[in-house]
Formats: C-alpha cells, sequence, structure tokens
C-alpha cells in the first residue's frame, strides 16, 4: 500500500498575526481560508485548497503532515494495517479540516504526526478575480508579492533513529529512499525519501539531543537561482533572521535558504534538484567522509543548530504512545 503525494502540513505558531505576515507579505503565500485560530494558504501555483496551515499555539512545531492516498479505499486498508501494527491512530470527520474529507491521523513509530487523506478541495482563482489566470492551467497568475514560491516541496524532521524511520516510511507507506548519509560505523545520519520524481518530499535527520521527533523544517520551491537570491534580499530588508545560506546542497544539487519565522519554526526556500524517473532507482549513499560535500558543496560551516533545533513534532489533545513524543 503506498501514498500517493505529499499534501500540505499544519504549523503551530505563537503568534498568528506576526506569522500571517511573515507567510503572505514576506514569503509571498495566499490565504485561501481563515478563522480565528487557523490561517490555510497555498503558493501561487500549488493546486489545492491549501498546502500549509497555520494554527495558533501556545508553543512553536509541527501539527500534522498531510500525504494524499492513491485512492479512497486505501484509507480503509491503511486503518486495518495500523491495527496490525499496534499503532495508536484517530480520524478527523471531513470539513474538520477546511478544504479537505476525512482524513486517517497517526505517529509514525519514531513520532512524526502524518495524516492520510484522499478527498480535497482543488483550488482555482473565482472567475473576476484581479489574481485570475487566462491560462487554464494555471489556478492562478503568478505574482511577484514576496519571495513568491511556485509550489509546496517537502517536510524534513529530526529523529532518534532515522534508518528505523526510513525503513517503516518506505516498508509501509511506500516512499521511496532516494539518498542518505551514514557514518563510519554504519549508524544512518540522514535519508531523504520520495513518492513522486521530485528527489524529496520528506527527510529524516538523527536528533543530536536524542529527545524524539521535532520539525526540522517546511519547505517552498523557487524557480531559479536568482529568485533564491531575491528571496535572501526580500528576507534581510525584512529583518527575518537566516540561519543557513544561500548554499548548495551535494546531496541532490539544490540552491537553498533556511530562516525563522516569527514563530520560531524553520522554513527552507530552494530551487533546483535533481528528478528521478527510474523504477529501479537505488538510493546513493554518502559516507561520513564526504558528509560537508553532502550538507554543503560550496564550502560555507553548518550552523550549530542546524542539527539541534526543532520545533514541537505531535497531535494536540489527542494521546499518543509516550515513545512518540518529544522531551
Amino acid at each position: 500500500m503506498t501514498v500517493a503525494h505529499l499534501g500540505h502540513a499544519e504549523l503551530r505558531v505563537t503568534d498568528i498575526e506576526r506569522s500571517r505576515w511573515f507567510f503572505t507579505e514576506v514569503l509571498g503565500l495566499y490565504v485561501s481560508e481563515e478563522t480565528e485560530e487557523k490561517v490555510y494558504l497555498r503558493a501561487w501555483q500549488d493546486w489545492d485548497h491549501h498546502t500549509l496551515i497555520l494554527t495558533r499555539s501556545g508553543h512553536p512545531g509541527v501539527e500534522h503532515v498531510g500525504w494524499r492516498v492513491e485512492k479512497p479505499e486505501d484509507l480503509g486498508t491503511h486503518e486495518k494495517r495500523l491495527e496490525e501494527l499496534g499503532l495508536d491512530y484517530h480520524w478527523i470527520e471531513g470539513g474538520e479540516e477546511a478544504g479537505q474529507g476525512d482524513g486517517l491521523r497517526f505517529m509514525t513509530p519514531g513520532g512524526m504526526p502524518f495524516e492520510l487523506y484522499w478527498e480535497r478541495e482543488a483550488y482555482a482563482e473565482p472567475e473576476g478575480s484581479p489574481l485570475a489566470s487566462r491560462l487554464p492551467s494555471h489556478p492562478q497568475k503568478f505574482a511577484s508579492r514576496g519571495v513568491a514560491p511556485r509550489r509546496f516541496d517537502h517536510m524534513n524532521f529530526l529523529v532518534d533513529e532515522p534508518g528505523e524511520e526510513q525503513e517503516w516510511m518506505t516498508r509501509e507507506l511506500g516512499i521511496h529512499h532516494r539518498y542518505y548519509v551514514q557514518s563510519e560505523s554504519g549508524d544512518r545520519l540522514a535519508s531523504w525519501l520520495s513518492r513522486t520524481s521530485i528527489s524529496h518530499e520528506v527527510a529524516v535527520q538523527r536528533n543530536r539531543n536524542q529527545n524524539g521527533a521535532l520539525l526540522h523544517h517546511a519547505a517552498y520551491y523557487l524557480d531559479s537561482p536568482d529568485q533564491l537570491l531575491r528571496a535572501a534580499t526580500i528576507l534581510a530588508d525584512n529583518d527575518i533572521e537566516v540561519e543557513w545560506g544561500p548554499g548548495n546542497h551535494g546531496t541532490s544539487g539544490a540552491l537553498f535558504l533556511y530562516c525563522f519565522e516569527p514563530s520560531g519554526n524553520r522554513i527552507e526556500v530552494w530551487t533546483g534538484g535533481f528528478l528521478i524517473f527510474a523504477p529501479d532507482w537505488e538510493p546513493i549513499g554518502w559516507t561520513q567522509e564526504k558528509a560537508e560535500l553532502a550538507y554543503e558543496f560550496w564550502g560555507s560551516a553548518m550552523p550549530d543548530t542546524y542539527l539541534t533545533y526543532g520545533t514541537a513534532s505531535h497531535f494536540t489533545n489527542v494521546p499518543a504512545r509516550s515513545s512518540s513524543t518529544p522531551g
């Protein structure tokens, strides 16, 4: 049983007004719907009602990451499999999350809060709107407000045992293992996976604190290197803390820039990266000796915070296994 693709993420934010300002005016996402407690957002060429949800909270982090399944009946099959595995899960009814049908939520063994869903509302700018595109192939016009990423790209987590999490996601969800970094002693330091042809939709890196799963970052995709440099200027001009970059990930060949949104969640914008079409793809291994090139080909030093800082990763007000809760 496999998922189809990464769909969206829900981030908890402590200052929803400032975080909304960052994601709309600085990053350049668009509001599809909002309430006092939640803001639903999408990039200009995201086809779904939303790819990001901001939820008012007392602490930053990720509430859930949504994966669309390949057909409606897969939800019941996944439910049976979770029961066989002894993993806790719960359902949310259609409409509880705007723009989406029923969702099956569970914690992975390593503590990542996942949701599986089928039904979702496609987005199209209303006819007559100033953002409505002349092109039926575009959900809206391109508009260069803020950084203006094209689409939602991937999620990254810190976990205690990335090798075990990768194997579980590949075995139980059909998410392909694309590349990895391994220590001299054979311990997995990081793995990158995708169900589609992009280099990765989810990544897991070893948490040096060994205190459970944490959100490392959410990422949006830019079209070109010049847009990444433009993003660096926009972030600096708006006094947004840049943690690392612009740089070049040797693993994927993508150019990157990491920053922190006002509530403390790490956000990446990136561009480039290889595409994968081979059905018999073998994961590319990187040794610890070449790890610096894997993370940054151009030579800038990785910040100490990169493999130690993350924000909370668990469902709110839902009982979960103690092993799935960050310390």
